[in-house]
């Protein structure tokens, strides 16, 4: 093998290959995190990344897979350069692979400047309160945890559920009210098979929105270590659109579980000491490094706002993606497989759902002076006709009282015209509109948790009357 080239540092002393990453012997002034540039014995060039760099190895990821590498002839050429994306206001409609390259069959973007995958960490001075609200459509999300401007607000679902149905959904209904033209996504899926890429693409280009969309797809065949790259690529678009042009960006990041797995993989190529249910130990700070990008920054009229969406294996919350996706997110919507079963869509469970920052987005001149008051006395009620359910179950439903048989019609009620909306995209005005008309079935003495002056202002039989 030869000795490497001090100029141009180009190596061919690649000494073996474990998966996606290749091991290059005595490497001279090479950085952690640099390009690289691979070039194969037929003459193909792949790009890759420093993982990990000492005196006598330098361990480089590929983002296209191994396959066709050898130690004889590949050459690796060490640029210098961070992993860079080229940006422009042209990626708005496109679609783009992983690592950003077009994949709609169309011209590359004529890029406005190339910035870092990696992007820059927030100064927590520099960051402003999430104060403003955004409207889903999805009355289980507005009406009773509401995402607000800046926050990151995972979706946990189990294995088969809706939730990309449910992405999809939010993606084309989304807005900021009062300010539609300053809106943009970024959809980012990863690890997702054809059928679900076909069924994004059909959605998007058949409601039209895909006009304000861009829109990152890594397949579940598509090289593993791509996949690690795909969030960091779309969170540095995120960010030139967010605070470069102005733009309000809700970024769908689908599915977070298929992105552990590949870190999971990863670090057993690299033979570290595997951790919780053998993902690495530093699984936490990775998914930090990508949550931790939303927000909002003073002086900036963008921001960024996160969907993360991720499946629990064997629907177990404590599993470590959502256990440590919860430790660093503000909240958590909740899919259930038992509403599923039933067939109310979207199957979210509201007990167990959580906005950290509801209380920031809304009232007064932002959704209506009612909402906090509502969104207590349906949870309140709800809970308690859920409790009675499982009171029939053992002494049935002869043993409830006038009022608990109004209650546990009321659960029923709420699960069907309150969650279960399909395909409606519904205003805040008319998620608590539908709230009121289902607590009009209770008696008003039981509507403790609401100001007697909304009741007399909202409630139907007052409007009526």
């Amino acid at each position: 093998m030869s000795a490497p080239d001090l100029l141009t540092r180009e190596y061919r002393t690649v000494n073996y290959v474990s998966g996606p990453l290749i091991f290059v012997e005595r490497p001279r002034n090479v950085s952690f995190g640099e390009t690289a540039r691979i070039t194969l014995p037929s003459g193909e060039e792949r790009t890759g990344q420093v993982l990990e760099v000492s005196r006598e190895l330098a361990v480089v990821q590929v983002f296209e897979g191994t396959s066709g590498i050898d130690n004889q002839k590949t050459s690796v050429r060490f640029t210098g350069q961070l992993p860079q994306i080229n940006v422009s206001l042209d990626m708005l409609g496109r679609v783009f692979s992983g690592v950003g390259k077009p994949r709609d069959g169309k011209h590359e973007i004529i890029a406005d400047e190339s910035v870092d995958i990696s992007g820059m960490p927030i100064n927590p001075y520099a960051r402003d309160k999430p104060s403003d609200f955004i409207q889903t459509g999805m009355s289980t999300i507005d009406g009773l945890n509401t995402l607000v401007r800046g926050q990151k607000l995972p979706i946990f679902s189990g294995s088969g559920l809706p939730a990309n149905k449910l992405a999809a959904q939010i993606a084309r209904q989304t807005k900021v009210l009062g300010e539609k033209e300053h809106f943009a996504v970024v959809f980012t899926a990863m690890g997702i098979t054809y059928k679900e890429a076909s069924f994004f693409m059909e959605d998007f280009e058949g409601t039209g929105a895909l006009e304000r969309v861009v829109f990152f797809l890594n397949l579940a065949d598509d090289p593993t270590i791509e996949r690690l790259a795909t969030p960091r690529v779309a969170l540095s678009v995120a960010e030139y659109l967010a605070y470069k042009h102005n733009l309000h960006v809700l970024v769908i990041l689908t599915d977070m579980t298929n992105y552990c797995e590949a870190l999971r993989e990863i670090s057993t190529a690299r033979e570290e000491v595997p951790g919780r249910r053998g993902y690495p130990g530093y699984m936490y700070t990775d998914l930090a490094s990508i949550y931790e990008r939303a927000g909002r920054i003073k002086g900036h009229s963008g921001s960024i706002t996160q969907l993360p969406i991720l499946t629990m294996p064997d629907d177990d919350i404590t599993h470590p993606v959502p256990d440590l996706t919860g430790y660093i997110t503000e909240g958590q919507i909740v899919l259930s497989r038992d509403l599923f079963r039933r067939g109310i869509d979207p199957p979210v469970d509201v007990l167990p759902c959580l906005s950290r920052l509801m209380n920031l987005g809304i009232g007064p001149e932002k959704t209506r002076e009612d909402h906090r008051n509502v969104a207590d006395q349906l949870y309140a009620s709800y809970a308690y006709g859920r409790d009675l359910r499982r009171l029939v179950a053992i002494v049935g439903e002869e043993a409830l009282t006038e009022l608990d048989k109004k209650y546990l019609a009321f659960a029923d009620e709420f699960e069907r015209k309150f969650i279960s909306q399909g395909d409606e995209d519904r205003g805040i005005g008319q998620t608590l509109d539908i709230g009121w008309d289902l607590m009009s079935g209770l008696p008003e003495g039981e509507l403790k948790r609401i100001k007697l002056d909304y009741i007399k202002k909202y409630h139907p039989a007052h409007r009526a009357g």
